[in-house]
């Protein structure tokens, strides 16, 4: 059986562009297409598709509510995202909102017709350009941007086994000021003991 695909855009062009591309290709079938989402509901009922590909930016009822309305009433259906590069914080609330894949409007024909294809299978779709923008998103902070300097140098003396008498008479500071250090570093790296900060330093700093 064909694939099935709604399409959402509010450009015309584009919208008759991708309906051509669809009706060209034989195991996909176009069961319609709307300008904006604001008769969603109606539309995955009325055409039954497998899978929408979803403008993010239209008006009236945008891609980011059609998703979720979508995904709420009729979870099955996979919904493709198009959009731009920089559009972070659109591509990060479709990931909450349950999209199924992200693909530029500048991708290829073949790149498109290859993501209606993955998603329909149950893969997880997304522009090279887009995966490296999320996992620069969700990766964890790292001391260089968390940690002042002389922050940095008490952690790795820590994580080396000094104690802090040790640590102050190195860095020349007092016993108290190492407490205050270990203090500050436990509050921005979010965690509760000594062993949890080395934990930390030896994951992700190391």
């Amino acid at each position: 059986m064909p694939i099935r695909v709604f399409i959402y855009d509010d450009n015309m062009a584009r919208r008759d562009s991708l309906k051509t591309l669809i009706q060209l290709t034989d195991d996909l079938e176009y069961v319609g297409a709307a300008e904006n989402c604001k008769n969603a509901v109606a539309d995955m009922e009325n055409t039954l598709p497998d899978v929408v590909l979803m403008d993010i930016n239209m008006p009236e009822v945008n891609g980011l509510e059609g998703l979720k309305t979508i995904k709420t009433r009729r979870p099955e259906i996979k919904v493709l995202m198009q959009t731009v590069f920089d559009d972070n914080e659109k591509i990060f609330t479709s990931i909450r909102n349950g999209a199924s894949g992200y693909v530029l409007k500048t991708d290829s024909s073949q790149k498109l017709l290859q993501a209606i294809h993955d998603v329909h299978e149950g893969g997880a779709v997304m522009n090279p350009g887009i995966a490296l923008k999320v996992l620069e998103y969700f990766k964890p902070a790292t001391v260089t941007t968390t940690l002042s300097e002389r922050e940095m140098e008490v952690l790795k003396l820590l994580a080396d086994g000094l104690s802090y008498k040790m640590i102050a008479d190195k860095l020349k500071i007092t016993f108290n000021t190492v407490g205050t250090y270990t203090r500050r570093i436990y509050e921005k790296l979010h965690v509760a003991s000594l062993g949890e900060a080395i934990s930390y330093y030896y994951k992700h700093l190391k």
